[in-house]
Parts: structure tokens; sequence; C-alpha cells
């Protein structure tokens, strides 16, 4: 991978990054270090975490037929929860803002099928959760 994509990742990234560490390490500390985009990695990171189960429930309520979280990758999970995150809470952001975000991100972690998985994923519950919106 080019490593120069590396010297200023994606707040997505770095959300994964912060949200991956903190369920492998529990009872550690998450650190925010200062950043153009701090608050809003904090935000989506705290906020990721202490709704999963509420997150948990959106998704087994849109896509019961489509995904079973209990054998879901761990990674590609994380993604999952932290878009449906920001679907759910951060409304300035536009759906499809979000998903192209996060798939771009997910690049950096997940093999191409489940890219695509996630794409499928992501779409058919930005349109259940957010029907009002029109792009």
């Amino acid at each position: 991978m080019d490593q120069k994509k590396f010297k200023n990742p994606s707040p997505r990234i770095k959300i994964i990054q912060k949200i991956y560490n903190s369920l492998m390490n529990p009872s550690a500390e998450i650190e925010f270090p200062k950043n153009q985009y701090k608050k809003f990695i904090k935000d989506v990171v705290t906020g990721t975490l202490e709704r999963s189960e509420f997150i948990e429930e959106t998704v087994n309520k849109f896509l019961a037929n489509d995904i079973e979280l209990k054998k879901t990758d761990k990674l590609l999970k994380i993604i999952l929860f932290a878009a449906v995150f920001e679907l759910l809470f951060k409304h300035n952001n536009p759906k499809k803002v979000i998903i192209s975000e996060y798939l771009l991100a997910s690049e950096y972690f997940l093999e191409k099928v489940q890219i695509g998985y996630l794409n499928a994923v992501l779409d058919k519950l930005a349109k259940e959760i957010r029907k009002d919106e029109k792009i």
C-alpha cells in the first residue's frame, strides 16, 4: 500500500482504528490527539461505543435476513457500526458521503469481496434509516 496515504489518514480510518483498539484493549483509555477532525472523531468513536446495543438492534431490525452479526468479521462489524452511528446521529452528513467515506476507509482493512458486501449492507440500511433524505 502507498505509505503517503497514511500520512494524513481520513477521519474514518482513525475512527475504525480507535474503536478496534478500544475493543481489543477495553481497559486502555482512548486518546484523541490534536487533529482538525478531533471533535468529529471523538463524537463518532464514543457515540458508536456507547450506542453499540442500539446500533446492533437497528442493524438486526432492517437486515435480519441479510447479516448475522455474531458471525461477522470484527473489522467489518466495526466499520458497519461506525457508519450506522453516523447515519443515525450525524444528520449534517449526507448518506452518500457517509457510505463512500467508509467504503474508502475500508480499503485499508478489508478484502474487495467484503467491501462489496459492506456497500450493499450500508446502502440498504441508509435507505431505511434515512427514508426522508432525497439523495
